[in-house]
């Protein structure tokens, strides 16, 4: 039988390099099993992401679709059913409502709808947090959740990644009596539910990693972990040659 790697006694000279052991032949059986399993990490992402799209499409035509006059349908006039018809519409009459508002009589429309949203107790309080929100996140010029940091929480020691979302104003400022910085904290593997902290700055570490990857990360509770652009190109792990045996003392 042919040895796979050779005798640590047998290497001619210290200077040698050592030797890689090679892998034993796979069966037939483990080349399917790596197979299969290869078919899945390929299919499985475009597959979920391409049914996601389309029950996001389906859930906004059932929306969308029933309120478009019939003789403006174009379904009326055909056999079948065009998906995406309710998106496309949807996207139109969003710009169109940008395109009136961007206008001093759309301004003037806007800013009566918000005097008399104003004078009703709960509903202006609901709608003023929720502008604000959508104001500060699609606002061109803002650095909410751009930046990702790592903090030590909940306790010294222990590292998580949070992303900034503004700079404390305020009361809380003025209490803390130092600069601190709007930190949410994501779970794991759901990053859309999490905690909001205000940490120091100084205690912030602001890190390379894009939104993304540390999205990534945090959803793949640890498995995808980004490379690090300062640390250069990693050397190719590989098997270790077998350790010498232990020598007699003298």
């Amino acid at each position: 039988m042919t040895q796979n790697a050779t005798d640590p006694e047998n290497t001619s000279g210290g200077n040698e390099p050592p030797k890689i052991i090679l892998p034993a032949k796979t069966s037939l059986l483990a080349r399917l099993r790596t197979y299969f399993l290869t078919g899945i990490v390929v299919t499985a992402p475009i597959s979920i992401t391409v049914y996601l799209a389309w029950l996001f499409i389906d859930f906004v035509d059932q929306q969308v679709t029933p309120m478009i006059p019939a003789q403006y349908n174009p379904e009326t006039y055909l056999k079948f059913s065009l998906p995406g018809l309710g998106l496309v519409v949807m996207l139109v009459f969003l710009t169109f409502i940008g395109f009136i508002t961007a206008n001093i009589f759309g301004r003037t429309l806007v800013h009566f709808g918000e005097r008399l949203v104003n004078r009703m107790p709960v509903i202006r309080t609901v709608y003023g947090a929720l502008k604000q929100i959508l104001e500060t996140v699609l606002k061109s010029s803002s650095d909410s959740f751009r930046q990702v940091v790592l903090i030590e929480y909940p306790r010294r020691g222990i590292w998580v990644l949070a992303f900034v979302s503004g700079r404390t104003e305020g009361e809380i400022r003025r209490m803390a009596g130092e600069e601190l910085l709007n930190v949410f904290v994501p779970t794991t593997p759901n990053p859309t539910s999490g905690f909001l902290l205000f940490v120091p700055r100084k205690d912030a570490i602001v890190m390379d990693m894009t939104v993304e990857e540390a999205a990534k990360l945090i959803i793949s509770a640890g498995v995808i972990s980004p490379p690090d652009p300062k640390a250069g190109p990693q050397p190719v792990p590989i098997d270790p040659p077998p350790l010498p045996e232990k020598q007699p003392a003298e």
